[in-house]
């Protein structure tokens, strides 16, 4: 095995797929509702640039600035401010923070709330007529895309959103919300059960010096009357109280809620506007947080240096979600339906097995039909002393496979089950001297555990010395198979039709626990591999025209050197199609479909 571990310790990378395909799109300019990675901006206590004759709305202005500057690039979906926008509420105050607000208007979806200093603090949202309520009631937003409407009393306003290709909902909730107006909060929720939310308000809990945050009592009772029965609220921001901190309740249903706190204030000049930057990253399962003074960046003091951004524990993290999961209560994902074969198979496909038909067998002898029509059905042999658990049927299934099914084995040394071609059968003698695509898809179990060094997904078993290539590794390898390393990179073997070549793909090492598919294209002069619509990075430029195949069996599930199996698959296997032409990536399937 020395060659195979040889080539195993270089590097790999990754690969794509192809089946019922069409190509993901992408906006190149403005911001990107389909792009599944998007910022929220949040914007806390702003109150000492607007304290009475000391105003200074210049830190504002820069973030402001900073955001439409940088929206296209951070593709920034909206901004909430937490309230506590001025010092004391005074039409004055508040007439100059809502014209400095006009730099985003029409051009940047936020969202305002009341802090204790914008209104009286004595007060809740029944308080009738403000400074505050003429300048960012909701006169101010009606008409725009993202604005759902409003309490009653003007105080508490509600805005949907479209980002990474879902909607979402935040909620704009007052200093102090009444009764009333958490009714109209449940009413929301209510009319949109599906939105993931987002609770925005002034006051919900504060820190300690080490950043663990605990409910304030007005907090208590948002997350007794509102938020810990009401799943769709997976975070809470809050401004009014330093230091930040963040902590993570676990609400009536059993899901986290993430409580954060986010006020600067305290530091060099009111905080100068600083910004706090949710990134969302729905492909990775993660939301990456970073604070930074935009205004800051502009100027050239010591404490505008040292305060431009902020990375403590509780100013710089991430947070893992599994939002597809977090949500799949009250927003269960749209999964493709299956599609038949008519619509997998063409002139060109060489074979197609699936295995979702009524009552598929797996006991030794029975067949799995080659559903192209072409011959190439194929038959199940357990090796010796493999018992009949090796081989199940599964409901497990990659989300875009054409079959919601796929085979499970229970592999491993001396030990697993083989899917075959008959003797005779066109695949066993094909060339593809024009070209072809090898597809599969595939998913390691977690946790990997055993011994499954070089097992096979698939392979010919001609053998490179009956085919005449001495190139390779062995005169014994097959002169085509798709095998796994000790370190679980993909290698991908050929020997070709036409001259002595050799080239091998390797593959970056494939997490566990999820599906991957798997695609080989060969244009009739060199091989790619695609990894769930990634090619990957070592894929040898030396011809690779045609496969040398010599009469031998297809096999799925295993591999051979000296014609006794040494390893039988570990993990499932779903839909496997070849066909006799290269396959263009933009007939892969669609981006969100690899997951």
């Amino acid at each position: 095995m020395e060659r195979r571990n040889l080539l195993a310790a270089a590097l790999a990378a990754p690969a794509a797929a192809t089946l019922d395909m069409s190509p993901a799109t992408a906006s190149t300019r403005g911001f990107d509702k389909a792009d599944p990675r998007f910022s929220i901006a949040v914007l806390p206590d702003t109150q000492y640039l607007f304290d009475a004759d000391s105003a200074d709305p210049a830190p504002l202005k820069a973030t402001f600035r900073y955001l439409l500057d940088q929206r296209d690039e951070d593709n920034v979906a909206f901004l909430t401010h937490l309230g506590d926008i001025t010092e004391h509420g005074t039409e004055q105050e508040i007439t100059l923070a809502g014209s400095t607000f006009r730099a985003i208007d029409g051009r940047l979806p936020y969202s305002v709330l009341a802090g204790n200093h914008d209104v009286s603090s004595s007060t809740n949202d029944q308080r009738g007529s403000t400074a505050y309520l003429k300048v960012f009631g909701p006169d101010r937003f009606r008409g725009t895309a993202t604005y759902l409407g409003a309490s009653a009393d003007g105080y508490n306003s509600a805005h949907r959103l479209t980002a990474g290709g879902r909607q979402w909902l935040i909620l704009a909730l007052d200093w102090r919300i009444s009764d009333g107006g958490l009714t109209w909060a449940r009413s929301i929720l209510a009319a949109n059960p599906a939105l993931p939310a987002i609770v925005t308000t002034h006051d919900l809990a504060y820190g300690d010096d080490a950043g663990k945050a605990y409910l304030s009592s007005n907090g208590q009772r948002l997350w007794d009357k509102l938020i810990k029965d009401n799943d769709q609220i997976f975070l809470t921001l809050n401004g009014h109280y330093w230091p930040p901190g963040r902590t993570v309740l676990r609400n009536t249903a059993g899901n986290d809620v993430h409580v954060h706190i986010t006020n600067y204030q305290d530091r060099y000049y009111g905080g100068a506007a600083m910004i706090r930057l949710y990134r969302f990253d729905l492909v990775r399962n993660r939301i990456d947080v970073e604070t930074f003074a935009p205004w800051f960046l502009q100027r050239k003091s010591p404490l505008a240096e040292e305060t431009i951004e902020l990375t403590g524990d509780v100013d710089r993290f991430s947070l893992e979600i599994d939002f597809e999961k977090r949500f799949a209560a009250f927003a269960p994902p749209a999964l493709p339906a299956p599609r038949p074969a008519a619509r997998v198979v063409d002139r060109h496909t060489a074979a197609y097995w699936r295995f979702d038909a009524a009552g598929q067998a797996v006991s030794d002898g029975a067949v799995v039909a080659d559903l192209s029509g072409k011959g190439n059905d194929l038959l199940v042999r357990r090796l010796a002393g493999s018992g009949a658990d090796v081989l199940t049927v599964a409901a497990d299934h990659h989300r875009g496979a054409p079959a919601h099914a796929s085979l499970r084995f229970d592999g491993g040394p001396n030990r697993g089950a083989l899917l075959q071609t008959a003797p005779g059968a066109p695949l066993n003698s094909a060339t593809f001297m024009n070209g072809y695509t090898f597809e599969t898809f595939l998913k390691l179990p977690a946790p990997f555990v055993g011994n499954h060094s070089w097992m096979g997904v698939f392979s010919w078993e001609g053998r490179a010395g009956d085919a005449g290539k001495h190139s390779g590794w062995s005169p014994l390898e097959p002169t085509c198979s798709l095998n796994l390393s000790p370190e679980r990179f993909l290698q991908y073997v050929l020997y070709t039709a036409e001259g002595d070549h050799n080239p091998t793909s390797w593959s970056h090492a494939l997490p566990v626990g999820v599906w991957h598919h798997v695609a080989i294209v060969n244009d009739g002069k060199r091989s790619v591999v695609w990894v769930n619509g990634s090619k990957i990075a070592r894929n040898p430029s030396q011809p690779a025209r045609g496969v040398a195949t010599v009469g031998r069996p297809f096999t799925l599930g295993g591999t051979s050197f000296d014609l006794a199996y040494d390893q039988g698959f570990y993990g499932w296997i779903g839909d496997t199609r070849i066909s006799a032409r290269a396959l263009r990536p933009d007939q892969f399937l669609p981006a969100g479909h690899f997951r």
